[in-house]
């Protein structure tokens, strides 16, 4: 069973991501928002990540980070930047998600809130198909 970890500091926004990517996706999923966390994570093992961009409770050696930093974080470090994250982000006008993808690092981003459920599973399948 593939494991996609999501990043999301809105419970509800979690809740929903996990609902989709389970019910319709048929992956596992795990949740945090803690950068420790998070890189632990990825480094037993994940399929995908899905990070939104603006956390408002993550913090990193004292200094508060976003989904941004954290996509840093994985895709700068050679054992773990093969892992496809992709970024959930209400910042949708067009050009912010590619220069976040760009800035980051990030393989794709995705609009929130998600309008296709179905569309949004295959992008995380898709990608995962990719780093395989």
């Amino acid at each position: 069973m593939k494991h996609v970890l999501v990043v999301e500091d809105d419970a509800q926004n979690a809740l929903l991501f996990r609902r989709i990517l389970e019910k319709r996706g048929g992956f596992r999923v795990s949740l945090s928002e803690d950068p420790a966390e998070i890189l632990r994570i990825v480094d037993a093992g994940v399929d995908a990540v899905v990070m939104d961009v603006s956390l408002a409770h993550s913090y990193h050696q004292g200094k508060q980070v976003n989904g941004v930093d954290i996509c840093r974080m994985i895709k700068h470090h050679p054992l773990r930047a093969h892992v496809p994250v992709i970024l959930a982000t209400a910042h949708a006008m067009r050009g912010d998600a590619e220069n976040l993808v760009a800035e980051s690092g990030a393989d794709d981003y995705a609009a929130k809130p998600i309008v296709d459920q179905e569309e949004f599973v295959e992008q995380v399948r898709a990608l995962m198909r990719e780093a395989a």
